[in-house]
């Protein structure tokens, strides 16, 4: 039986008569940039993840480029200052970070949640911290009190890389407006995905929307005025269109995503498999199912289920730290040593969940991976 990863032929079929339409009605309009399509959509995406502002920009690594931007603009922070961050994620987080100038200090994750170890983060404070960024990796949420408390402490900003968590939530509040700033994707491939590059960022902050709006648009407040020296980094009418339509569903297809999750925890149970901790349902919305492949055995379990035609995914087989783009910066010299995220570089695999998978697909995965030896 064949198991895709994700097949974002199905996923987009699911609406596929309404996301058609949506796109027909743009390029009927004729107006393709910065029109009703795009407010449409931030007015609707910034009432869902409950914060007062959302700006569309091309991509999600822009996004948090954008805010890190934007504080150094408006003389919050300035280049050398340092940014706490998961040593734990996509490069993308880190490179929103080191894009402006600013260090990044990569801070390891507890195993059982794979998230960032708030119990870490104090002992990294300088007089240079100015900001924790957290991610919401795999869709599970990654935020504490004890976050919080730093924060608040420290008088440090909270940037928040919500492109995994669409609809996560913590202590009631969607991930996304916890922190003063999100930055968020909607790459394909996401619980919320456009059809092509798109992101948004969100906050509760007007001065900070305002930089980022301009600058994302050249640097324009307004028509050939450039108030900074921006770039080009606009969310098209047809994405928004499409991701108005796929908003309205967004629920429906987390609770679809959670049911499947909740399968694999009841009935995973191969002893060479190892579960992260299992969330509530609220604070997990199961962008990624991701399991730890005991006794160096990962990259055999992935090619058995390729036998199998069940497709996984490795998320991230190089740490961000190990990249060469790094190896020269003055942060990774000598090479950090974090041995958690290496480990989890050389054991995670990710099985498939989507909205689309069928009760015989789930079934035949977790049969297949618990008669893996």
């Amino acid at each position: 039986m064949q198991v895709p990863f994700l097949s974002l032929h199905d996923v987009t079929a699911m609406h596929g008569d309404e996301i058609r339409e949506a796109a027909r009605r743009v390029i009927d309009s004729g107006w393709y940039l910065q029109g009703k399509e795009n407010e449409a959509f931030e007015h609707h995406y910034a009432e869902y993840i409950g914060s007062p502002y959302c700006i569309g920009c091309a991509n999600g690594l822009d996004a948090l480029i954008w805010i890190f931007r934007a504080y150094i603009e408006l003389g919050v922070m300035e280049p050398g200052d340092e940014v706490i961050v998961p040593a734990n994620t996509y490069i993308a987080t880190i490179l929103g970070i080191t894009e402006n100038g600013l260090k990044p200090v990569l801070v390891e994750p507890r195993r059982v949640t794979l998230e960032i170890d708030d119990a870490l983060i104090e002992r990294h404070i300088t007089p240079r911290t100015k900001a924790i960024c957290i991610v919401h990796l795999y869709g599970r949420n990654a935020m504490t009190d004890r976050i919080a408390e730093l924060c608040q402490k420290h008088r440090l900003k909270l940037i928040e890389d919500n492109a995994q968590a669409h609809g996560c939530t913590w202590h009631g509040q969607r991930t996304g407006s916890i922190g003063d700033a999100a930055g968020h994707s909607f790459y394909p491939g996401k619980n919320l995905g456009a059809l092509g590059d798109a992101g948004a960022v969100t906050t509760n902050d007007p001065e900070l929307a305002a930089a980022v709006r301009a600058l994302a648009n050249y640097g324009s407040q307004r028509k050939y005025v450039f108030k900074y020296a921006g770039r080009n980094s606009r969310l098209d009418e047809i994405q928004a269109a499409i991701l108005d339509v796929k908003l309205r569903y967004l629920d429906e297809d987390i609770w679809r995503r959670q049911e499947v999750a909740a399968y694999y925890y009841d009935h995973l149970s191969n002893p060479l498999i190892e579960l992260p901790e299992r969330l509530p349902d609220e604070n997990n919305v199961y962008h990624l199912f991701p399991i730890i492949v005991k006794n160096g055995k990962r990259d055999a379990l992935h090619d058995y289920l390729a036998e199998k035609e069940i497709g996984t995914v490795i998320h991230y087989p190089i740490a961000p730290h190990k990249q060469e783009c790094y190896a020269c910066e003055s942060w990774n010299i000598p090479q950090l040593s974090l041995l958690i995220t290496e480990f989890l570089a050389d054991a995670e695999l990710s099985l498939p969940i989507s909205p689309c998978m069928t009760k015989e697909q789930i079934e035949w995965v977790v049969e297949c991976v618990n008669n893996f030896k």
